[in-house]
């Protein structure tokens, strides 16, 4: 038996981290040194937004060197601060600014300016700050406000419950959340690192408030940049290997959701604070459709457009629960998965926070694929196209969102040229 030929693939950093990191160290004490950070349009926007508060953030070969201000020493902003499309930032630094002693203004660019911020508002709200929405868009105005701490239940949001634990900083008195599924933890663990005095519990987590100390960090590379490659490989038949990934296990739902449809994959983690990474192995499978429950979709919340496609090459039916909240992003997810499955001949439909989809054996280039802009949606598009002769892909240029070198990197990988 001949072996099977395995294809390596090293992913970029993570950029959820690379903007936490940013911005805790840009509130902590101190002169942080960043490894390995994402440089994306989303880290971009956040190395702008702190300069125009007063931190400086240089670059020291591929390094990012933050010379932190201490929780208040940010200073006020001369303009609104424009958090470009990322809705990771525009909501941490709200948190972050809630507790500060000036106004401040943060609107976005493109489709930021169309996703919800009431339930952000609402949630600050609660610790006492003044934030107001434009009808529950951008821009978020906010006032100087005594925060108290507060015991907060239902937390749905990983970026909420974020923002949350950053203005907790400033509150006088513990702040208490807890989530209704767990979320990534990220800024979690940042704290930890940077010596907040946070204690989790489960799906409770309790912060007191006090400053931060400025630690260096690297950070590992992003499994939701690497799921298109596993998801192209799964549907091309292909073994891939890839390398120095993220594994952090509020990420890994993708991973758990196709194990359960017949995936092979092996994952070897090496033991790192504050962030595990390894290996992640896949080969060739045959996957089965599936019943995907709601409490699975946290842990997959950017990979649910990827699921979606390998149900549509799944042997049987595949429903996906639980994922009403994708109507937010940077696209309406639903609407923009739905469009990509038509695309490529597979039927599917929405109803009552559900997707149910029919597996078919083989992908058809029925119409061109719009990406509406979301980066998520182009990446899914490039696994299709790889099993799909003469796929057209429009706008694919929206991946520098998060991923620069995503085309260059997956023509790489698997030796493929798109028309």
């Amino acid at each position: 038996m001949r072996e099977t030929k395995i294809k390596s693939y090293t992913p970029p950093p993570d950029k959820s981290i690379t903007v936490r990191a940013l911005l805790l160290s840009a509130i902590a004490a101190g002169s942080a040194r960043i490894e390995n950070p994402l440089r994306c349009e989303d880290t971009e926007a956040a190395v702008r937004c702190l300069g125009a508060l007063g931190v400086k953030v240089s670059s020291d070969g591929s390094a990012f060197i933050v010379e932190g201000r201490g929780l208040k020493g940010l200073k006020k902003p001369a303009s609104e601060l424009d958090a470009g499309e990322s809705g990771a930032l525009s909501r941490l630094l709200a948190g972050i600014l809630a507790g500060q002693a000036f106004p401040s203004v943060i609107t976005g660019r493109g489709s930021l300016l169309k996703r919800p911020m009431e339930g952000l508002a609402g949630a600050l709200k609660k610790l006492g700050a003044k934030v107001g929405t434009n009808k529950g868009l951008l821009p978020l105005t906010i006032k100087p406000a005594r925060l108290k701490g507060k015991k907060i239940s239902g937390v749905e949001s990983a970026q909420v419950k974020s923002a949350l634990l950053l203005a907790g900083l400033y509150a006088g008195g513990a702040t208490e959340i807890a989530e209704k599924v767990p979320t990534r933890d990220h800024t979690e663990r940042l704290l930890a690192l940077l010596g907040a005095r946070l204690i989790q519990n489960g799906p409770r987590i309790k912060l007191e408030p006090g400053p931060l100390t400025a630690r260096p960090l690297s950070v590992p590379g992003d499994i939701s940049s690497a799921a298109p490659f596993m998801a192209a490989a799964l549907l091309s038949g292909a073994a891939l290997k890839i390398n120095s990934c993220g594994l952090n296990p509020t990420r890994l739902g993708l991973i758990n959701a196709i194990l359960k449809m017949g995936a092979v994959i092996k994952v070897k983690a090496a033991a790192a604070f504050p962030e595990p990474y390894g290996e992640i192995e896949l080969l060739p499978s045959v996957l089965k459709g599936r019943a995907v429950k709601a409490e699975e979709i946290p842990a997959m919340i950017d990979e649910v457009p990827l699921l979606a496609l390998l149900a549509g090459r799944a042997r049987g039916t595949t429903v996906i629960s639980g994922i009403k909240n994708l109507r937010g992003k940077e696209s309406d997810r639903i609407e923009s998965t739905l469009a990509l499955l038509a695309s490529l001949g597979v039927k599917a439909a929405y109803k009552g926070g559900s997707m149910k989809i029919t597996g078919r054996p083989s992908f058809s280039a029925v119409k061109p694929v719009d990406t509406f802009g979301d980066h998520r949606i182009a990446m899914a598009a490039a696994a299709a196209a790889l099993v799909c002769p003469g796929l057209e892909i429009r706008n694919p240029g929206c991946v520098d969102k998060s991923y620069p070198g995503f085309w260059n990197d997956f023509k790489q990988v698997f030796t493929f040229s798109f028309s």
